[in-house]
């Protein structure tokens, strides 16, 4: 039996409606084991969790089952009893313990024409008036602040009954103050401040968890709330598996669906976490099961505008490693001196920093990049398809990138050459594509020379082979291995790059050093491509060999 009292209201106990909903679902991932994680931390100093992510991650969805879960005034158990938290030795003493304020930010700004002085006068108003109905013998008067009210009830409650749970807060997309008002530069120190006010030094929290896509806001290197862990997509600890489908979820949906899990990993995979943890967005997963095709539901957010805005940024180095991670590469970012907001940017690992936690860019923490150490130099790469279809959309005719998308796909006749064994034609291709791209990509070491053969041969490979950089092989590092995906029938390629020397000194390597060593449980053909810039000349010249095998 379900039973609600008159504690329920909008923000104050606002019940498990909205989880029942999500629960109810055709499609649910049981991600409740979080609540365990949080059990452990309620009512302590280490009470106050800002959990950080993409769009359409799942944050909002676990706020609202944190709601469900803690809010007094309701019995929620029916709700939980069949998922993983009722396990846990703590479920039992946590349900519906305690007075749970709710807070979508995004709604309060909304709703006070993204006045955030309104916001802040509206929000308190509002919690007021609920808070009056609760506690009807507590004097609540309109010109006290909400922590004072809060610091009384909770005094009393404590005088009165020897003890409180105090109260848990759970606030949704905390940062849109910061993404919607970005140049508010006084209308986001009056939230912040706000924030801290509410929570710094109060007994009555029992516990805050926030949700939102940029980590707090930062003034030099400190915190503007520094009494909050966070956890991001550049840290995201112990949390990681519970905001997010997990690889083992989306075989599980594949399998319930019918759908090809090879096909969705393509799409969708790409978040990498310690431990070799694998995150999907779940908002881009359901869709593409739900409407029985893999397309880009990324462009349905908010962020997708931001995403032009911030690769045309005038920063030395930008464009040339957005090219780069367009060709498929791993670069290098530097995340330290990122403030965690929109519009402080120093250089341009702050705005890559920026992609990385809007999700357009993905960390690989098993990269072995150089300098790379994954604290705050990481090694990013675009993660999937559906964010790859985005660098597209947003490159295609942008002035800043000409030609890049054209150049691509040149890249199947390319492809088809390389097959055929035409060293020519292959060369003059690349030819082609360095003199239409000498804007974009100016060579000056095999560093250069493998973006603009990255880039060629890119979406020709895309659906064709896997690619390996600087792979491992015999006495050395094979530059590029193309080796053919499952049930493709076409020969794997070793691609070995000179600048200003021979082709033939590029196929002399991969013989001397013993590179086709890493074929050797190979059985399908294999090409050995060797290709030189001549810096005199400017052209390129490839030769092409069919590898003989022992």
């Amino acid at each position: 039996m379900v039973t609600v009292d008159k504690c329920m209201g909008l923000y104050f106990n606002s019940g498990f409606k909205c989880f029942e909903f999500s629960l109810n679902s055709e499609i649910f991932i049981d991600k409740s084991e979080v609540i365990s994680l949080l059990n452990r931390i309620i009512n302590t100093s280490q009470c106050f969790i800002c959990i950080t992510r993409p769009r359409r991650f799942g944050k909002s969805f676990t706020a609202e089952m944190l709601s469900a879960y803690y809010s007094k005034g309701v019995d929620s158990s029916f709700l939980f009893d069949n998922l993983k938290i009722a396990k846990s030795d703590s479920y039992k003493n946590h349900l519906n313990k305690y007075n749970t304020i709710f807070i979508d930010v995004q709604q309060f700004l909304s709703n006070a024409d993204k006045d955030v002085s309104k916001m802040l006068s509206n929000l308190e108003s509002e919690i007021k008036n609920e808070l009056r109905a609760l506690y009807p013998e507590q004097e609540i008067a309109e010109e006290r602040k909400l922590n004072q009210i809060l610091s009384d009830i909770y005094s009393r409650e404590t005088e009165a009954l020897g003890k409180s749970n105090g109260f848990v807060f759970i606030i949704d997309e905390w940062d849109c103050i910061m993404r919607e008002k970005q140049t508010d530069a006084d209308g986001i120190k009056l939230y912040l401040d706000y924030l801290r006010a509410l929570f710094k030094d109060r007994s009555y929290v029992s516990l805050a968890y926030m949700t939102g896509i940029l980590p707090i806001k930062k003034y030099g290197t400190h915190s503007a709330l520094n009494m909050f862990r966070e956890f991001s997509m550049t840290e995201p600890g112990e949390y990681a598996p519970f905001v997010g489908f997990t690889e083992e979820d989306v075989r599980e949906l594949c399998s319930q669906f019918n759908a090809d899990f090879y096909s969705m990993k393509k799409w969708y995979d790409g978040y990498i976490f310690d431990d070799d943890l694998h995150l999907y967005n779940p908002n881009s997963v359901v869709e593409s099961l739900l409407r029985k095709k893999f397309l880009s539901y990324w462009s349905q957010t908010e962020t997708f505008e931001s995403l032009s805005r911030y690769i045309d940024l005038n920063m030395s180095g930008l464009r040339d490693d957005i090219v780069s991670l367009i060709a498929g590469n791993e670069i290098a970012v530097n995340s330290a001196t990122f403030h965690n907001d929109m519009t402080t940017f120093n250089n341009k690992d702050d705005v890559l920093t920026l992609l990385i936690h809007l999700g357009y860019l993905a960390i690989n923490p098993e990269s072995n990049l150089k300098g790379v150490d994954n604290d705050k130099i990481f090694a990013v790469h675009i993660p999937n398809d559906e964010i790859r279809k985005e660098f597209k959309n947003i490159t295609k005719d942008n002035q800043n990138y000409p030609g890049i998308y054209a150049l691509i796909d040149q890249s199947l006749d390319l492809l088809e050459n390389i097959w055929s064994m035409n060293n020519e034609k292959v060369a003059q291709a690349f030819d082609l594509a360095h003199q239409d791209h000498t804007s974009i990509l100016k060579y000056n070491d095999e560093n250069s020379l493998s973006c603009v053969i990255s880039l060629s041969l890119y979406l020709g490979t895309v659906d064709t082979y896997t690619v390996h950089r600087e792979l491992p092989a015999g006495k050395g590092f094979a530059d590029m291995v193309y080796l053919p995906k499952a049930g493709i029938d076409k020969p794997a390629l070793l691609v070995e790059l000179k600048y200003d020397k021979t082709a033939e000194t590029a196929i002399d390597q991969i013989k001397k050093k013993n590179y086709g060593r890493i074929f050797r449980d190979y059985t399908g053909d294999i090409l050995l491509v060797g290709i030189n810039y001549d810096k005199d000349t400017k052209e390129h010249q490839c030769k092409i060999e069919r590898m003989q095998k022992l």
